[in-house]
């Protein structure tokens, strides 16, 4: 099973993970910027990362290739069966990609991939913007539901909830974002990125970033 695109994208990071989280081996393959790799053109006519491939069945975005993953390995179970629980993780992962990506994407693609991968200045004004008015909120909201110290959005035990909610940290923390208002997510965030699942790509990352 192959996943095309870079984890530092959330969207990418997240699958990957979840994949790890399975026990599942998924290799990883990033294009080059500007030469688009055929293969990953036929799992995703309009370049949405990730594509993905298992044979001869491909298929792109993260919460379709995590539902795919999930049906095909149903243990260990990472979506819930108890309704309200199930219910629960799909929201968090909506909350993740659509809510914290939209707020703290910008904010990364200003200050990192802009002027580090495309050699373009960022709009600091954007950046500002997302800083004080855009993330704050979230983080609120986020510090009243997080377990204090290490734990889980759900049953106790690693979910999709937490794989979703966790992934943007990773960009926060090659922003250098200051957490430091909001201690019980700093270290819920910190608790799910040290796991396997996330720690060696998020060092490779890191290592990308420093070269």
């Amino acid at each position: 099973m192959i996943v095309y695109g870079s984890s530092l994208s959330p969207y990418v990071r997240k699958t990957l993970a979840f994949g790890a989280e399975k026990g599942l081996v998924l290799e990883n393959k990033v294009s080059r910027r500007g030469e688009p790799d055929p293969d990953f053109l036929a799992c995703s006519p309009f370049r949405k990362i990730p594509g993905f491939r298992d044979g001869d069945f491909q298929i792109s975005d993260s919460s379709a290739i995590i539902t795919y993953l999930e049906a095909l390995h149903p243990e260990p179970n990472l979506i819930p069966l108890d309704p309200r629980n199930r219910a629960r993780a799909i929201w968090f992962e909506e909350f993740a990609d659509t809510i914290v990506v939209a707020a703290a994407g910008p904010l990364f693609f200003n200050r990192i991939v802009g002027p580090r991968f495309m050699g373009r200045d960022g709009d600091e004004d954007v950046c500002v913007k997302a800083e004080r008015e855009t993330i704050p909120p979230l983080l609120d909201y986020l510090e009243g539901l997080v377990p204090d110290g290490a734990g889980f959005l759900l049953e106790d035990r690693i979910t999709l909830a937490d794989i979703a909610v966790a992934s943007p940290f990773a960009n926060l923390d090659h922003l250098g974002f200051d957490l430091s208002a909001w201690p019980r997510t700093r270290a819920y965030a910190d608790a799910i990125l040290a796991r396997p699942s996330f720690a060696e790509q998020v060092a490779k990352e890191k290592r990308l970033l420093a070269a």
